[in-house]
């Protein structure tokens, strides 16, 4: 073990050595979390600290299921069948935007280096996102990466009429490019280079057009709320936070302990391929502001600069305050939001 290997080890069991047992007396408040996707490697953390019990520490009974893509996330937390979810918060932007009485926040930006991608096989010949004109490309219409597609389309001159999309399951949304019934697939690199490697698909073979690398401007994962019950509920909103920061940390910390619970949630789940999914989304949480600041440490310039940038590609009139819908407030103190440095 090298010594930065040694001092990240040290730095995240540091953090976690002082847990807060806010609501260890006294009554549980039932919580329904929903997360963004499958049970995969990137959710691993979440279940990591439900079976850790921080949820319980912060007086919290969470019960956590899975979820069916970015633009299912923030309809269910706006409709009150969760309190909390996790998920692609642009989704969440542009429901605001549209329905502008919706009050669903983010308190908590996870991850702010963004995974959306357009994926295909070499075969296709598709080698830049012109070439993706003419061709078939398969998603579940609540995916992240095909609800956003008009925001890369837009930067790199793709005429939209000119894709076919296929509308799938997310289970079936691999194998259709796979199989060769479609030509593409969008969704979080994280999610589709994984899942084509697990149908073995060769990693040569696999082609990524990550939409941030075209110069689109959007953030990524976070914690979603309604501003409402945040409003009534600060201290269970700050918990929430706190406990699924404490389960990232341990996750970094021991991999191998994240998988474990995944894979009791999911027996299928395939551990090397899940560990080395789950190491691979770290890289998008572990940003310069983040190291430099801790988790949290989020710029408004950058929030709004994701919401102009979602306006513009859907042409929507309205317009959306980065304080209206980014709250850090809610973050717990500074001291315990602190990332370590990177293992080198």
């Amino acid at each position: 073990m090298t010594t930065t290997r040694r001092t990240l080890l040290a730095a995240a069991g540091g953090l976690l050595a002082t847990p807060r047992i806010a609501g260890a007396q006294g009554a549980l408040t039932p919580i329904r979390f929903s997360l963004d996707w499958a049970f995969q490697g990137p959710q691993a953390p979440y279940l990591l600290a439900l079976e850790r019990g921080y949820y319980r520490d912060e007086g919290l009974a969470v019960t956590i299921d899975r979820g069916f893509g970015a633009g299912d996330v923030p309809v269910k937390i706006a409709s009150g069948a969760y309190e909390f979810g996790v998920g692609d918060i642009s989704a969440t932007i542009r429901l605001r935007l549209t329905q502008p009485g919706t009050d669903v926040i983010c308190p908590f930006v996870l991850a702010q280096g963004s995974p959306l991608s357009a994926i295909t096989l070499r075969r296709t010949g598709i080698r830049n996102p012109k070439d993706l004109e003419g061709k078939r490309v398969a998603a579940p219409e609540t995916d992240g990466g095909r609800q956003f597609f008009p925001a890369f389309a837009r930067a790199t001159s793709i005429d939209t009429a000119r894709i076919t999309w296929i509308t799938v399951t997310p289970q079936l949304r691999e194998p259709m490019l796979a199989r060769g019934d479609a030509d593409a697939i969008t969704g979080f690199e994280t999610s589709g280079v994984f899942s084509l490697l697990a149908l073995g698909v060769p990693r040569a073979d696999i082609v990524v057009m990550r939409y941030s690398s075209f110069g689109v401007s959007l953030l990524s994962t976070g914690l979603q709320v309604r501003k409402s019950y945040a409003d009534a509920n600060p201290r269970i909103v700050t918990g929430m936070i706190r406990a699924i920061i404490r389960g990232h940390l341990d996750a970094l910390r021991d991999p191998d302990a994240a998988i474990a619970a995944l894979v009791r949630r999911d027996a299928t789940a395939p551990v090397a391929l899940e560990k080395e999914r789950l190491a691979a989304n770290f890289e998008f949480v572990r940003t310069p502001e983040v190291l430099s600041g801790g988790f949290g440490n989020l710029p408004m310039p950058r929030v709004q600069a994701s919401i102009e940038t979602i306006r513009t590609a859907f042409n929507i009139s309205a317009t959306l305050a980065a304080e209206d819908f980014y709250m850090p407030q809610f973050l717990p103190p500074a001291d315990q939001l602190r990332f370590p440095a990177a293992a080198g």
